[in-house]
């Protein structure tokens, strides 16, 4: 009889998963813990990987289609379990007995703080084999422990039951970070990422095309689609712009440059901008909030998880944020920018990467542009986007000089923020960016 996988509980609140991509087709062969489908959630996009040994024998879902968490995923014709499993040493003869699915005969230290439970046909896919031994974790928790080269078992488990979580596997990749390491070293033994067969707005063929072409809504697309949708549905959006004199801070960050790089850093203009913008939310709590319509409150943070727009190699768009940006000097917000641009490249990000945000920054970089009017990142109430600096005339004491001049625009959401608590906000921000001295005190 096949075994029936189903899809398993991702946790973060997630209660459904579109199919992204099956990695498998009836008829293959797989291993145990093989991925064989990547699933796209409301927060990240992960692989699953199969439970058991054996012959896929029907899928049960398309590309495309969103499923139910608990819902069939495949059929798999599954091996005898004396095939499937090498043999186990006879269990001792005194001493409980329902961790041994789960462990090996001498497990790690670290694992015997909290008993297992004995597995059942809902989880099988959230233990990894790891090193000889069994290790409890999530399917995303194995899938960034292998690009990032750890053993699961050779690391302390924080999670319930003695279970990895990946701010386990997180915090090795900080450590090195902040001891100098290079993102390649943290990030080494990565695979090769496929991407989409179309990115959009850069499709080069190597024919010509006519007519027409459909392309299916689907996977991290058809989630910004429907977030944006919501957002525009619902926030009432208006936006306030200035213009900002860059050149001080354009000074401070090349004196500084040298420096950062000997510790392996690249020093952006999104650092200093994180940090301004910490500054001013806290004079201006009401930014720093979000809408909980259920209840009628407006929910003010007063902590400062900072949401950086990233663009991925497909040209897609994701925010993922940095936590407690205001409790971080300007050289960890780059090293914590350098690291997540780079999971947001590669497609590693993950659900805990991209949730808790509070305020939104968009930055056009080099792209230029004068205007724009960002759409917030709903539920929060405010999003600043940030355009290119350039060589400006202005008049400065009487005189036209050339200065760094860079264009701001600020989206909020009018139910929450008058337009004067928003001009009175992008005045405060103007201010650090152009004073970067009073960066110092914060």
């Amino acid at each position: 009889m096949a075994y029936e996988f189903k899809l398993p509980d991702i946790g973060e609140g997630v209660t459904e998963g579109e199919i992204v991509k099956w990695l498998v087709k009836e008829g293959d062969s797989v291993g145990e813990d093989q991925p064989i489908v990547e699933i796209m959630t409301d927060k990240a996009t992960v692989e699953i990987a199969a439970p058991k040994s054996g012959r896929i024998e029907q899928l049960m879902a398309k590309e495309g289609a969103v499923v139910p968490v608990g819902s069939v995923l495949v059929k798999i014709a599954v091996a005898e379990e004396s095939a499937m499993k090498p043999a186990r040493p006879p269990a001792p003869a005194k001493g409980p007995t329902a961790d041994t699915p789960l462990f090996s005969a001498s497990p790690a230290p670290s694992r015997t703080s909290a008993p297992a439970p004995t597995p059942t046909s809902a989880a099988p896919s959230i233990s990894a084999s790891t090193g000889g031994q069994r290790v409890l974790a999530s399917p995303a928790t194995r899938k960034l422990a292998r690009e990032m080269g750890i053993d699961l078992s050779a690391i302390p488990a924080t999670g319930p039951m003695g279970r990895v979580v990946k701010t386990d596997l997180q915090n090795i990749g900080m450590g090195a970070m902040r001891a100098g390491a290079p993102v390649a070293a943290v990030t080494a033994g990565r695979p090769d990422v496929s991407t989409k067969a179309i990115e959009f707005g850069r499709r080069r063929p190597t024919q010509p095309l006519t007519g027409e072409e459909r392309i299916p809504l689907r996977g991290i697309r058809r989630k910004i689609a429907e977030h944006m949708a919501v957002s525009k549905r619902t926030a009432a959006h208006f936006t306030h712009v200035d213009e900002v004199d860059m050149t001080e801070l354009v000074d401070l960050r090349h004196a500084y440059l040298e420096n950062a790089g000997t510790r392996s850093v690249k020093l952006t203009y999104l650092p200093f901008i994180i940090r301004s913008i910490c500054a001013a939310l806290r004079e201006f709590p009401g930014l720093n909030a979000s809408l909980d319509e259920t209840k009628g409150e407006i929910v003010v943070k007063h902590y400062y998880n900072i949401g950086v727009a990233v663009a991925t190699s497909t040209d897609d768009l994701v925010v993922p944020v940095i936590k407690n940006a205001d409790k971080k000097t300007i050289l960890q917000l780059a090293q914590d920018l350098q690291i997540i641009s780079e999971k947001a490249r590669t497609g590693k990000l993950s659900p805990e990467d991209l949730s808790g945000g509070t305020f939104t920054i968009t930055s056009m970089g080099n792209l230029g542009g004068v205007l724009a009017t960002p759409i917030i990142n709903y539920p929060e109430v405010g999003i600043l986007g940030f355009h290119k600096i350039i060589d400006r005339p202005v008049v400065r004491d009487g005189q036209i000089v050339a200065r760094k001049m860079a264009n701001v625009s600020l989206s909020l959401d009018h139910r929450v923020v008058d337009g004067a608590v928003a001009a009175s906000f992008l005045n405060m921000f103007i201010r650090y960016l152009e004073q970067p001295g009073l960066l110092m005190l914060q």
